[in-house]
Order: C-alpha cells, then structure tokens, then sequence
C-alpha cells in the first residue's frame, strides 16, 4: 500500500518589527497627541522608530448626526483598520472608549496605556458646577450616558446634542449655544486646557463608560513581534480593569446607543466596579446601578466580574430598558 508522507511542519516565521514603525491616527489635535505620546514611548523604552499617518474617518466628518444614528463609535477606527490591513500602517492608537467591543477578525487589542483621570468634567464659561445652572439651562453632550445621568441629577436640565472633536465642542461653548457642557477630563489635561475644567464629577456622581481615559494600541494580529514588543507599553491594572469594562459592554451589546456605564478601579489584585444602565428610549426612567468586586488574578477573571455585574442589571429589570421600538 502506498502512503503519501505527511507534509513536513514548521513553526510560524515571526514578521519582523517594521521600522519605522507607521502609527495610523486621526487627525484630530487629542488624537496627534496621543499618536506622539506612543510614538515617543516606542522610541524612548523599546528603541523602535516610528512616523504618524494622519487619516479622517467618518466619524470626523459626520458631524450633523448623533453616532448612535449614522453606526457608532467604530466610525472613528475603520479608516484606520484599513491602512493597517493595506500594509500602510502598522498600529493604530485609539481612545480606548471609542474602540468597539469586538475587533474585526484578525485584529487584536495588544495593549492598554496607564488610565489618565477617568471622569467627566463641567466646563462652562458662566457656572460652577451642575448645581449652579439655573432651571431649565442647556447642556451640551452626545453621549447617551451622560444624558441619562445628567438627568438622573437635575431632570429640569435641556439637555442639546454636541458633536465634533473637542476644540470644536469648546468653540461651541464659546459661541453660546449651551450654558455648560460635559466633556472628558483626561482629553482637556492632556491637551493642557485642563483651566477649563470649572469641575469634576465624582465617578459616584457620574459613572464613566467602558475604557474612558485610557489609550488601546491595536495591531494586526499576524504582526506577533511588534504584538509582543507594544505589550511592554502596558499597564497592568488598566490592562485588567478595561477587560473588566468592556465585558460588560459586550454582555449588554454595548455601543454608543446603550446608555451604559461601566468603570472598574484594581488594587492589591481585587477589582471594584460600578455600573449602571439608562433607558433606551426613555431617559427620565430611574438608573440601574449594580457594583461587583472579586480578585483578578487575570483578564479571565476580569472579564468574569464584567459578565456578573452585567447579569446584575439585567436581573434588576435590564431586558426591558435594553428593549428598542420596533
């Protein structure tokens, strides 16, 4: 009997590290920061060089729609899939909080940066804080999350879309269309305009959503030598605490038409989180808040605690507020 020999095996070549290696971003000043930011941390602790591909995405110029209407949040990091795919970049930086849930197949999360200040801020050119706006004064946000604890807080308030990137959302401010607006602080500071922060609110008050402040690098998942040399750039208790975030975004088909929040702090290898959940159609229904809190030894676990606490809202009545009309 004749046998066909098995065909030899190999292990996987490694792709080498490019160099320089082409971070995709978009162009936005926040968005150039932080492209620079990991661009100068390649540089400075891996030894790797690295140049900007500046790119608009659709996200950018759709500005007359709220994003829970024209796609969502991944309207700001196709464009930035594809160069990577074409081979035209090699990483691509994002606010983590506008990276969606789940990654085109062959794309992989390859780390998470140290979280800036996760809160949101008031800024407004009149008023100190929430409380000092009068009855029935504008305030200018996007976010389905802040709209629902917004008004968790004053219901009186007249809450207005706001889109753009965010020197456009304070010209607005400036041009007087609202007598606040909320904004995330982390952006402001790392742009130094953190004076223009009347104040903050506290992450009981406010609860941020999946991700807020912290920087995700995403690669192609093929590119394994640079996969593995961008995860030195990471930070461990972020690392952890975004899966955990995330996870329950993903358990709940999180996205920016979901009212829902999800912050997670790790210390001493526990992780605490709170979460909470707004009507979808209906934002003057009550908040479902839940809070979880459990050891992480790994992203497993993380995630683990992600998928509880999102069980706990639905338990608390969630199916009915994730219910869109038909």
């Amino acid at each position: 009997m004749n046998h066909t020999p098995a065909s030899p095996t190999f292990p996987p070549v490694s792709a080498p590290i490019p160099s320089p290696v082409v971070i995709a971003t978009r162009e936005s000043r926040l968005a150039m920061w932080q492209a620079e930011h990991v661009r100068d941390r390649l540089a400075t602790e891996l030894g790797l060089p690295a140049s900007l591909l500046g790119m608009t995405t659709r996200g950018d110029q759709i500005l007359d729609r709220s994003l829970s209407k024209v796609g969502g949040k991944g309207l700001f990091v196709k464009e930035l899939e594809l160069a990577m795919a074409r081979g035209e970049a090699h990483l691509a930086v994002h606010s983590l909080k506008d990276l969606p849930m789940e990654l085109p197949e062959g794309f992989v999360l390859a780390a998470v940066l140290a979280r800036e200040d996760p809160r949101d801020a008031f800024v407004s050119n009149h008023f100190a804080d929430l409380q000092a706006l009068p009855q029935g004064a504008c305030v200018g946000t996007s976010s389905l999350r802040r709209v629902v604890q917004l008004l968790a807080l004053r219901p009186d308030l007249r809450i207005e879309p706001l889109r753009g990137n965010l020197d456009t959302r304070l010209r607005k401010l400036d041009d007087g269309g609202y007598d606040a607006i909320v904004l995330a602080a982390a952006g402001l500071k790392r742009l130094g305009l953190g004076e223009r922060i009347r104040s903050f609110f506290s992450v009981e008050q406010m609860i941020p959503c999946a991700g807020q402040g912290a920087l995700g690098l995403e690669l192609r998942e093929s590119a394994d030598a640079l996969v593995g040399a961008v995860a030195q750039l990471g930070h461990g208790p972020t690392w952890l605490a975004a899966h955990a975030e995330r996870a329950v975004s993903r358990a709940l088909g999180g996205s920016c038409s979901v009212p829902l929040a999800a912050h997670a702090v790790v210390s001493a290898g526990r992780l605490a989180m709170s979460v909470a959940l707004g009507h979808a159609v209906d934002p003057l229904q009550p908040l479902l808040k839940a809070a979880v809190d459990g050891a992480v030894p790994d992203v497993a676990a993380a995630e683990a605690l992600g998928q509880q606490a999102a069980q706990l809202l639905r338990d608390a009545g969630g199916e009915a507020y994730l219910a869109m009309p038909a």
